[in-house]
């Protein structure tokens, strides 16, 4: 129904802004309501998705066409609801979550808030190959996400062998300094850090 809406933002609170175009405003939730507080009262450019219920109409902005894209195509996904798409554009750069799908990263996909490992199985059967256009970088990405992933998982292991959060936050830095393959060459790397 609506493509995007143009106007001047004059509300912004932790669920939605406020659009006036023309003397009304609109009520749109939107990712990262803050992220507009530098450009409140300026004229901005909101794509919207229409979302219909029995009991309800609501509103959802994005600041692209892809993002919106995205969302439509999560709210796709048996067991996610918009609030649920929301959360996870909310959280997620757009090019690692295409990336994440595209690359079957399971691990990445948990992070977000409400996704457990059989919603994540379930993105990635719905949205694998369907999505991976909406971000052009999204193959050299992969591998940014699967090293990411294999960092986290370095850390959780160190904490499992017994390091205190402090040492391991000394240590991580230097760690995402050295790019390596796998969580085993992290974990290497990241004992020997601290045992130095």
């Amino acid at each position: 129904m609506f493509e995007y809406l143009k106007g001047h933002i004059t509300y912004i609170c932790p669920l939605y802004i406020t659009v006036d175009v023309q003397g009304i405003g609109y009520q749109v939730h939107v990712p990262n309501p803050f992220s507009f507080t530098t450009r409140e009262g300026l004229e901005e450019q909101i794509f919207i998705h229409h979302h219909v219920r029995e009991d309800a109409e609501t509103l959802f902005g994005f600041e692209s066409r892809e993002e919106r894209f995205l969302f439509q195509k999560l709210l796709s996904v048996t067991g996610i609801g918009p609030k649920g798409a929301m959360a996870i554009i909310a959280r997620g750069e757009l090019s690692l979550l295409v990336a994440a799908i595209e690359g079957e990263n399971e691990g990445y996909l948990v992070k977000f808030p409400g996704i457990g490992k059989k919603t994540a199985r379930q993105i990635i059967l719905d949205l694998k190959g369907k999505i991976n256009d909406l971000v052009p970088s999204a193959k050299q990405t992969t591998a940014i996400v699967e090293v990411h992933s294999a960092l986290s998982e370095a850390l959780l292991a160190l904490e499992a062998l017994g390091y205190s959060a402090r040492e391991i936050k000394r240590v991580e830095t230097k760690m995402e300094k050295l790019e390596l393959a796998t969580t085993d060459e992290y974990i290497r790397a990241g004992l020997k850090l601290l045992t130095n």
